[in-house]
This record gives structure tokens, C-alpha cells and sequence, in this order.
């Protein structure tokens, strides 16, 4: 069996240069982390997934994704914190959809990205 060479960096000479600047701030990088961690939770995508296209109450979403409403309501709780949700109120009821156009490419995106 032949073996592959691979290609090892000594250290010794820069490859392309970065500039730091290039990087996010720490604060940033942390941001976005808790971002990507809220999106890393398959319920809450289920959650943005209901609300891709319709603007929908705790209970449709519940029912949408045979889930109780406070199981709905603690993860609406969550997305909202992090901004991919917002509400409006109609009389008593609450309506929830998704933030803005960001949270809607991020969805889609990644489901066309998992989809290729």
C-alpha cells in the first residue's frame, strides 16, 4: 500500500498573508457563536420552518409541529432573545414571524446547502 505524502507547514515562511482586521472582533465572533448555536437546535429550525412562510400563533406553530404550546412558547422565548423572531399582538393573540429577510436566507441557505 503506498503511503501519501502530506504536506506539512513548518512554520518557517507565510502563505497568504491575512490581516487581522479581516477577523471579527471577539465580541463579534462570540455573537455570532450564539447565533449559530440557536439555529444548532432542531426544534427551533422546525420553528423558523412554520413561520418561513406564514406569520403563525403559539398554537397553529404547536399544532403545526405536534408540540405543546409551552414547549412553542419557551423556544419563541429563545428566538426572540436572539432576534430571528418578532410579534405583533391582534386582541389577545399573538403573532409570531420571522425578523427580518437575514433570518429567512439563513434558513434557506442552509437547507439548500444540507440539500445539495
Amino acid at each position: 500500500m503506498e503511503k501519501q505524502k502530506t504536506d506539512i507547514c513548518n512554520g518557517h515562511h507565510h502563505h497568504e498573508h491575512v490581516e487581522k482586521d479581516e477577523i471579527p472582533a471577539d465580541e463579534v465572533l462570540y455573537r455570532m457563536a450564539a447565533l449559530f448555536k440557536t439555529f444548532g437546535d432542531p426544534t427551533r429550525i422546525r420553528i423558523l420552518s412554520a413561520l418561513n412562510h406564514h406569520e403563525l400563533c403559539v398554537c397553529d406553530i404547536a399544532e403545526c409541529l405536534g408540540m405543546t404550546q409551552s414547549a412553542i412558547s419557551h423556544q419563541l422565548r429563545v428566538l426572540k432573545q436572539m432576534e430571528l423572531v418578532k410579534f405583533r399582538k391582534e386582541g389577545k393573540t399573538v403573532f409570531y414571524s420571522l425578523s427580518d429577510d437575514h433570518v429567512y436566507t439563513i434558513l434557506n441557505q442552509g437547507l439548500d446547502h444540507v440539500n445539495e
